[in-house]
């Protein structure tokens, strides 16, 4: 069986392609580098991450770029001895404009190096790749209006003005020919996300609507021009919870249709995981995936005969899940990151991390404050688990209070814990904790502790443990005795998308990781021997 999700925690998006017995996933990234996540699987149920193509600054650098900008909704495809790669870098979220730049790069391989984007177009966002059976390469996205009442944590549907279809030339590496508005949507609105694929002579459309929250859907249409009309399916949505609040996959919407190399069918969609009482999405928008059959109407549906994703659905002949290890424990010895981690905005990662400076240690250079939107020295992994322990020990000597260093449960420069090794002006160097739950638009600080508690030399553990809502944070002096708890619980669940502004507020995920930051501007290094996240 497929348990659902089978990419936990922040994985949205996704877009899957089959080469031969191959399969794979690419997910939106947002803020975090290198972009995009490619997973991959020979059974549909066991999937491993295998590479991040957008990793140089002429593919991607989104320093300055706000919370929840970035990498939106990439596409993959395979089609001509190349992998090709579709991707929005948006600049701008708050307001009426969302500046949404489109890129294609490709490459022969996934694990290989992918080439320098061809820029598409800048007219909105969530593109895709369609190659046509006749030669011809089809580009869509959908339209942003600008001049309607758009602004972030409140969607409205007139900015979601249709899908554009335009041929795409690979030879010049340009659009060419007219641009057609194919697809205006349903009254559930917010037409987003295309995907195109022909079946039986009949071109098939799939879109997301309803926003990225709880009325999140994938809508069906079908036409026989690929510049249509195009007919609604019998349902409107193949796959949606809207009407379901008591399915275990909420916000289902947002993916692309596959057919398996022994003829079988499968939708891939986001989904979320509301932990209660608040409905908070702490793992934010994951990957899931769902069984269709294709009936004598012409029409996919879900095999389940509804149009709610199941948690469990029939995988391949002979597919046997792989347990995952409760730890995942990193020493920091290999001389490059952990494929795990990723860190934001930046492409100059030399800047703000080092493994070989000091072999068998993550080295932080502290730069900016925490929540920064150019150089924070922030590397973390994705949060998979509703409750995880994670432990590091640090060494760090900060000469003044502006140099701190620590441990994060971070979303966004507005939803964040952290408990850190600084220095006090009456304490000396001090154990600490900074938190900062949802405080939009001023992204206030508060320290339950105030100034800390003092702390010997050497090497200081750290730990924090959160179950579903709760947080709480751990020290250690290494070798000096046991675990002490610090600070009060802290609510774990604003570290999610429904936190601080709300649903549509933002949409990616939560981490947690190592972090560095120096107002000074004298870059103190922090050093980083190990990193454990368990799950509880």
């Amino acid at each position: 069986m497929i348990r659902n999700p089978i990419l936990p925690g922040f994985n949205p998006d996704p877009s899957i392609c089959r080469v031969g017995e191959d399969y794979y996933i690419a997910t939106s990234t947002f803020e975090w580098y290198p972009g995009v996540q490619i997973h991959h699987s020979r059974d549909l149920v066991n999937w491993t991450l295998v590479r991040r193509p957008l990793e140089r600054a002429s593919q991607l650098d989104m320093r300055g770029e706000p919370d929840s900008c970035g990498i939106w909704a990439p596409c993959l495809s395979y089609a001509d001895g190349l992998f090709w790669l579709v991707y929005t870098d948006v600049k701008r979220y708050d307001g009426n404009f969302k500046d949404a730049h489109n890129y294609i790069v490709t490459s022969p391989t996934i694990e290989g190096e992918w080439s320098e984007p061809a820029y598409v177009n800048s007219s909105g966002f969530d593109p895709s790749l369609f190659h046509d059976d006749d030669g011809h390469k089809w580009f869509v996205n959908m339209q942003w209006n600008h001049r309607t009442e758009s602004y972030g944590g409140s969607p409205k549907t007139p900015a979601f003005d249709g899908i554009l279809l335009q041929e795409w030339d690979p030879v010049e590496k340009s659009l060419k020919g007219p641009i057609r508005n194919i697809f205006a949507g349903t009254e559930l609105g917010l037409v987003e996300g295309p995907h195109l694929f022909k079946r039986n002579g009949w071109y098939y459309l799939t879109t997301a609507e309803g926003g990225t929250g709880y009325d999140h859907a994938v809508t069906m249409a079908r036409s026989r021009d690929i510049a249509g009309p195009y007919e609604l399916h019998p349902n409107k949505h193949l796959i949606t919870s809207k009407d379901h609040p008591e399915a275990a996959l909420q916000r289902a919407g947002h993916g692309q249709y596959v057919e398996t190399h022994d003829g079988q069918f499968y939708h891939t969609h986001l989904c979320g995981r509301p932990l209660p009482p608040h409905r908070r999405c702490t793992l934010g928008r994951e990957t899931a995936l769902q069984k269709c059959v294709w009936k004598e109407d012409g029409w996919l549906y879900l095999e389940n005969g509804t149009s709610v994703p199941d948690v469990n659905v029939a995988g391949l002949n002979g597919a046997m899940p792989v347990e995952k290890p409760r730890r995942s424990g990193y020493n920091f010895d290999e001389g490059s990151l952990p494929m795990d981690f990723q860190w934001l905005r930046t492409p100059q990662p030399e800047r703000i991390f080092s493994l070989t400076d000091r072999p068998g240690y993550l080295r932080l250079f502290a730069r900016e404050s925490i929540g920064s939107w150019f150089e924070q020295a922030l590397v973390a992994r994705r949060q998979e688990h509703h409750s995880f322990r994670a432990e590091t020990v640090i060494e760090f000597e900060p000469a003044t209070y502006q140099q701190v260093a620590g441990l994060t449960h971070y979303y966004n420069r507005f939803k964040l814990h952290a408990i850190a090794v600084t220095l006090h002006e009456k304490l000396g160097r001090c154990v600490t904790i900074m938190t900062c739950p949802g405080d939009y638009p001023n992204g206030r600080l508060s320290f339950p502790i105030e100034g800390g508690v003092a702390v010997p030399d050497g090497r200081i553990q750290l730990a924090m443990e959160v179950r579903d809502n709760d947080l709480q944070f751990f020290w250690q002096a290494e070798g000096m005795g046991a675990w002490q708890a610090i600070g009060p619980v802290l609510d774990a669940g604003v570290i999610s998308d429904e936190g601080g502004r709300g649903e549509h507020g933002s949409f990616t995920g939560a981490f947690v990781g190592m972090f560095a930051f120096d107002t000074s501007g004298r870059a103190k290094t922090a050093d980083f021997d190990w990193f454990n996240y368990d799950e509880l």
